[in-house]
């Protein structure tokens, strides 16, 4: 079995998507490919994206603790 390639279909993006209850159709993905909003290529006159930026938008956003931040990057604040 071939591994998986990183550019996939706008289909396969609305799937994986989809499969996080998120449903958008592929001609919007297309759009957002389109606009910049998504790395993409047109092979064959078929458009092509990412498939870890399609995962990252299903992600979970990253907790930082209060804290591991650096005191000095909040000196300007006063306080």
């Amino acid at each position: 079995m071939a591994a998986p390639t990183d550019w996939i279909t706008l289909g396969e993006a609305a799937e994986i998507l989809a499969a996080a209850n998120i449903h958008f159709t592929p001609a919007t993905i297309g759009g957002w490919a389109r606009s910049g909003r998504l790395q993409s290529i047109k092979l064959g006159g078929r458009r092509f994206v990412r498939r870890g930026e399609v995962r990252a938008l299903v992600a979970a956003p990253r907790r930082v603790r209060g804290e591991d931040v650096q005191p000095a990057l909040f000196e300007d604040l006063g306080g």
